[in-house]
């Protein structure tokens, strides 16, 4: 008779049961990276149908963080408190009032900026042309941890960057071209907007690392979000945050589908999947922004648009791939961008 109370027996009993919900948990895991993709890929749609209202970007902006951060407060709360006594491998607190106040000035430094630039190009650009070069931030995070941590720059990652700069091109000057010159006005706001998002991500990454994607998204949102209240109180009277009625569903979405569905959906999924597939699962979102601005905006999608966006989309997936293929390297300050990130524009 066979025994089942050996050490070996009773782990491969208790392992079984695990191994049967790996394909239940990477399906959902695929589901969640997809959601959050495709509720990011609104945000553009959301902020050019309140314009149309007569709603400006920064009172747009500020509804999203009044309705957005009393989610993030109230999760960032509850992981207070869940990891109150915890400490890192190393010994420290995973959280503590530094790192906590770390975390806020840096949602606040860096997505506010990020927040504030995207919003303002909206104006200028078309939210496909947006949404593209948003796709670009990880190729700034290479660039500075090049410029300033020393990191090598590969072949592979070359390619991936030159083909998306030049589906950006390609786009830009047929946008320049239908729409004239507050085009050019447009694209290096979101530009800088990337550049800003890439800072974010860097100096996000030693806080993530020491206290988790969740707890990290919900004290970064919520810093960024008094950041961005203060602004439009300093430049704004109060009496702006008032709405036309038909808005009011489109300033609810902004902070709800756009912005706290997808933060938490892509957290999820990369705890399930793994970052470097929600990474790339992620590139969809600039097809299904076109799609819902072709769609609802009536923006003009060419020959150019497709090229662009096929040569953005590609270039983007190279960059992002061949990392899942190589050994495990040390951690960095200077990551080198291709994790799924935390928090898109």
């Amino acid at each position: 008779m066979t025994r089942t109370d050996s050490p070996e027996a009773s782990t491969s009993l208790e392992t079984r049961p695990r191994r049967r919900w790996v394909p239940v948990v990477g399906t959902l895991g695929v589901v969640l990276a997809v959601i959050g993709a495709a509720a990011f890929a609104t945000k553009g749609i959301v902020v050019k149908l309140a314009l149309a209202e007569g709603v400006d970007s920064l009172t747009t902006l500020t509804w999203r963080m009044i309705v957005a951060v009393p989610v993030f407060a109230t999760v960032g709360l509850v992981g207070v408190l869940r990891h109150r006594g915890n400490r890192t491998p190393t010994g420290e607190r995973v959280l503590d009032v530094a790192s906590a106040l770390q975390a806020a000035g840096v949602g606040a430094i860096g997505y506010y900026l990020a927040s504030l630039l995207d919003f303002t190009a909206l104006e200028y650009i078309s939210a496909q042309l947006d949404r593209l070069i948003l796709l670009l931030y990880p190729f700034f995070v290479v660039l500075f941890g090049v410029v300033f941590f020393r990191r090598k720059v590969t072949r592979v990652m070359i390619v991936g960057q030159v083909l998306s700069y030049l589906g950006i091109a390609v786009i830009f000057w047929r946008d320049l071209s239908l729409a004239g010159d507050h085009v050019l006005l447009g694209a290096t706001l979101v530009l800088g907007a990337a550049i800003a998002y890439a800072v974010y991500q860097i100096l996000a990454k030693p806080l993530i690392d020491r206290m988790g994607a969740g707890l990290f998204t919900s004290i970064a949102m919520s810093g960024a979000g008094v950041a961005i209240v203060v602004h439009f109180a300093v430049t704004h009277p109060i009496t702006d945050l008032a709405v036309p009625g038909e808005a009011w569903p489109l300033v609810i979405a902004i902070g709800l589908v756009s912005t706290v569905l997808p933060a938490y959906c892509i957290s999820a999924a990369i705890g399930m999947i793994g970052s470097e597939r929600t990474a790339v699962i992620g590139n969809v979102s600039p097809v299904i922004t076109i799609v819902f601005a072709v769609w609802l905006l009536g923006e003009p999608f060419t020959v150019w648009h497709a090229v662009g966006t096929a040569l953005v989309l590609v270039g983007a997936w190279i960059f992002a791939m061949p990392r899942a293929a190589r050994k495990p390297r040390s951690k960095s300050l200077a990551h080198d961008g291709r994790d799924a990130p935390i928090m898109q524009e």
